[in-house]
């Protein structure tokens, strides 16, 4: 592979001296994130949608500090579970600035979210919807739609979201059981590439707010745009700014001048770039004398947080502490430390690293906020979860 990119694309002088002084007396692996990076996202996302109602995805990272931040900065919030709303509410968030957004709930964790005062659910089956009848009675419900996540590094098809004919019969029951059906809602796949997804996936919004309407005289009112807003990661994609105007043409396009509720919720787009892994090298070894590529493995892998390697779908910056020196590169096959054959995390896909790197040197591993400490395992070979500091 090609290798053109450097540190100073992702990083200032500042903040890689910071990352350097915070680092020095730390053992390694841990994760530092940088609360301004957070900041900096969230505004960003909220001058270039100023129209939308942000609900930070709390499982991109869950960590106090960003969920003080954002609350602080006047953030809403979606949760996958009732641990994270708990979290939150505990916190001092208001049950009203929370949508459970799971379509895979318990009963008596939709009753308990309910008792909290959570009145915003969503949902993409029939069975799920007779539970929220039962257990959250006259609350608001969106639907999901099934999106195929073409052009997205993480898809996220498949598994949730229905079709347009079953969530209009969803639309209609919702009304029947006493529920209020409010919106619907979309994930185009997470690091979503191609910003021509969003068009397919607000035609058919409008399709059924026109058809439900039309035909059953029940009037939505809210789109939840969902993630894929990307974090900046080894291959590039378009600004916020580019992302950001043409979604709002699509959402003009079919909806006109006077727009619906809209919802986003990012995750990643706000946490991801505000991380950095710092690792050592363990061991550098050949499988032969006549292999090409030297194995080389770090202190943590997917089973400490890197699980996004998996297929090499996610590929993170990553650089080494000292720079190369001027001595040239090799290209090399990066893998954890665990006694699993699976923790290898890019063997197709080759990072470069200067000649004369070698055991005990660091790297940095970058654009690693979100969905990296939250994966790890608890204790597998007695590896304990990640360290994850944070600095301003």
């Amino acid at each position: 592979m090609e290798h053109p990119i450097s540190i100073s694309e992702y990083l200032t002088t500042e903040e890689l001296q910071k990352i350097r002084e915070f680092s020095k007396d730390k053992e390694t692996p841990f994760i530092l994130v940088s609360r301004k990076k957070i900041e900096e996202r969230f505004d960003e996302l909220k001058h270039n949608l100023p129209f939308a109602k942000i609900y930070y995805a709390m499982k991109a990272n869950p960590a106090e500090e960003v969920v003080s931040l954002l609350h602080k900065k006047g953030s809403n919030f979606d949760v996958a579970t009732i641990y994270e709303m708990e979290k939150l509410l505990s916190m001092g968030v208001s049950p009203e600035r929370v949508s459970y957004g799971n379509t895979i709930k318990k009963a008596k964790d939709i009753k308990k979210a309910y008792e909290y005062g959570v009145r915003l659910f969503v949902t993409d089956s029939h069975s799920d919807l007779r539970k929220l009848a039962a257990n959250a009675p006259g609350s608001r419900v969106f639907f999901r739609l099934l999106t195929e996540s073409n052009g997205a590094d993480w898809p996220l098809s498949r598994k949730f979201g229905a079709h347009t004919g079953q969530i209009y019969s969803l639309i209609v029951e919702a009304k029947k059981l006493g529920l209020i059906p409010y919106g619907l809602s979309f994930h185009v796949g997470s690091q979503q590439r191609d910003i021509g997804e969003w068009d397919h996936a607000i035609s058919q919004c409008k399709y059924l707010f026109d058809d439900v309407k039309r035909y059953e005289g029940i009037e939505l009112k809210m789109v939840n745009l969902g993630g894929g807003l990307p974090a900046k990661y080894l291959n590039p994609t378009h600004s916020i700014e580019k992302y950001a105007q043409i979604i709002t043409k699509y959402l003009h396009e079919y909806f006109g001048e006077e727009l619906p509720e809209i919802l986003i919720e990012p995750g990643r787009y706000i946490a991801g770039d505000a991380g950095v892994i710092v690792t050592e090298i363990v061991l550098i070894s050949r499988k032969s004398d006549s292999s090409q590529y030297e194995w080389v493995y770090l202190d943590i892998g997917k089973f400490g947080g890197l699980i996004e390697t998996l297929d090499e779908a996610i590929k993170y910056p990553i650089f080494p502490e000292k720079g190369n020196n001027g001595n040239g590169g090799k290209e090399v096959i990066l893998a954890g430390p665990t006694c699993d054959s699976m923790d290898i995390l890019y063997e197709h896909f080759k990072y470069e690293l200067p000649k004369d790197i070698k055991e005990g040197d660091r790297l940095y591993i970058l654009t690693t906020g979100a969905y990296t400490y939250t994966y790890c395992s608890v204790e597998f070979n007695g590896i304990p979860p990640v360290k994850v500091y944070f600095i301003d």
